[in-house]
């Protein structure tokens, strides 16, 4: 019978990211890290169909449709979203391998990491007694 493992933690406190995997994943959470570039990408997602017509999203923000136009190119930038022309507009929908990516770093913790342990030992037991006087005594006699 063949053990399963399952891995102790996420993957960002798992092992140190390199450098490449760090500065990707940092694009995608600057990405994120704006409420209106989080909403649209929540929006896109959850739309009918997996996929929402730039028409449908520019409704729902008291923002000009270029500001609406950057933070949708930052998302695509980030590799979270895609788009396909559709005569005069643009639909998005989101790329699942990518912020399934994002969405991994943060996996709960199935356990804690490993914590180095590092025992200290009393000096008392790694010393040896002084001789007492009685012992002392009993050699003598």
């Amino acid at each position: 019978m063949a053990a399963t493992t399952t891995p102790c933690c996420a993957p960002i406190a798992r092992e140190p990211l390199s450098e490449t995997d760090a500065a990707d994943l940092a694009l995608m959470l600057k990405a994120v890290a704006d409420p209106v570039r989080l909403r649209l990408l929540s929006m896109i997602g959850s739309h009918a169909g997996g996929e929402a017509c730039v028409c449908d999203l520019t409704d729902a923000f008291d923002l000009t449709a270029p500001t609406i136009s950057h933070h949708l190119k930052v998302l695509r930038t980030a590799g979270l979203i895609d788009g396909e022309r559709r005569g005069t507009w643009v639909y998005y929908r989101i790329v699942p391998e990518t912020v399934n990516r994002l969405g991994a770093l943060f996996t709960p913790l199935t356990a804690p990491a490993p914590v180095p342990v590092s025992v200290s030992v009393p000096a008392q037991l790694t010393e040896p007694a002084p001789a007492r006087p009685v012992d002392a005594e009993l050699r003598t006699a």
